[in-house]
């Protein structure tokens, strides 16, 4: 039975190199998109004192909700474990695994990530000409599936994985036949 993990990170802004995690979240799903597992975790800052959260108006995560939060090792472990034997899926996933990498080799943690899939890609070659918006929020209104809270990491991973069956089924393409990046 095919498994997809569906994964989603927020983070302190848009570069792996200078930005972090802030969030995580994952939802794994068997081949016709019943949820098996979900979790989300914020990630704790490596400073206690010192630290940025970024555009706090788009993801709402506060100073104060990420000095309580686990250490980035101990997030970096769990999503590892939660992943491992499925199918890595994220919209945009270049951008979530740039992130996750980073976060994974600095935390000296191995995710079994392999032959990841891009929702956003599988989006975009439905519309060679670039027609519509690929946006998550956009993709979630053209296939009716409600987005309980944008810009959570939770939230959008769960947002995601209802949207992924219908971009395969509109590709013609089965769970066993998901191409990679």
């Amino acid at each position: 039975m095919s498994r997809f993990a569906v994964v989603d990170v927020e983070t302190s802004g848009l570069e792996p190199n200078k930005h972090h995690i802030l969030q995580v979240g994952v939802v794994v799903t068997d081949g016709q998109g019943a949820i098996l597992d979900r979790w989300s975790s914020l990630v704790g800052p490596r400073s206690r004192w010192f630290f940025r959260v970024g555009p706090r108006r788009i993801h709402g995560i506060s100073r104060r909700a990420l000095r309580s939060a686990p250490p980035a090792r101990e997030v970096m472990l769990e999503l590892a474990r939660r992943i491992e034997g499925a199918r890595f899926v994220a919209h945009n996933a270049p951008f979530d695994l740039a992130f996750l990498r980073r976060a994974a080799a600095s935390t000296h943690v191995e995710l079994p990530i392999h032959e990841p899939v891009c929702t956003l890609r599988l989006s975009r070659a439905l519309d060679p000409q670039r027609t519509r918006s690929h946006r998550l929020t956009d993709l979630c209104d053209r296939y009716d599936v409600t987005l309980v809270k944008a810009h959570d990491a939770l939230a959008d991973a769960e947002a995601t994985a209802a949207v992924f069956p219908h971009l395969l089924r509109e590709h013609g393409i089965g769970t066993d036949q998901v191409p990679g990046l």
